[in-house]
């Protein structure tokens, strides 16, 4: 079996991402569900490419697990964010965005540290996706003229 010259730490690094993962998709398709209900159907529809994105995330991390021989294990699922708008909805976006980018980061410089170059590469072409994707969500907020407004307070919570 492979996992035995895989330093611990990065098997750690894949377990978390694999969490976060599913928790993005989780958190986007719940979204999307709210956004349909409020009438919001571009919002909807982005919200859902955002689940596929994030469901091909994850299956790029099992893979990667299977190659290097662990069976791969989502330990833990955040709840999905729900809020009484589009603004909050993505703010918690952003939250949960800013999370994956650190860990990617910190597994990306902690992989070149020990010299691993293909979980390096690996990490690194994650952070990559998932900085961009933040990007987009600062723009869409920034589209909706949101840094402190809010839109849409008649919306109810759930």
């Amino acid at each position: 079996m492979r996992s035995a010259s895989v330093h611990p730490r990065i098997l750690g690094y894949l377990g978390r991402a694999l969490s976060l993962e599913y928790s993005a998709v989780q958190q986007y398709m719940t979204q999307a569900g709210l956004a349909d209900a409020w009438g919001l159907k571009d919002a909807a529809d982005r919200f859902r490419r955002e689940v596929v994105e994030e469901l091909q995330h994850a299956e790029r991390i099992v893979r990667r697990m299977l190659g290097l021989g662990v069976s791969p294990n989502a330990s833990q699922l955040r709840p999905a964010g729900v809020a009484r708008n589009l603004v909050d909805l993505l703010r918690q976006d952003q939250a949960l965005e800013a999370e994956i980018v650190a860990l990617y980061r910190e597994a990306t410089e902690f992989c070149r540290r020990i010299g691993d170059a293909d979980n390096t590469a690996f990490f690194q072409g994650l952070l990559h996706e998932e900085e961009q994707h933040s990007g987009e969500i600062d723009a869409w907020l920034a589209s909706l003229g949101a840094t402190t407004a809010r839109y849409g307070d008649d919306r109810a919570y759930f």
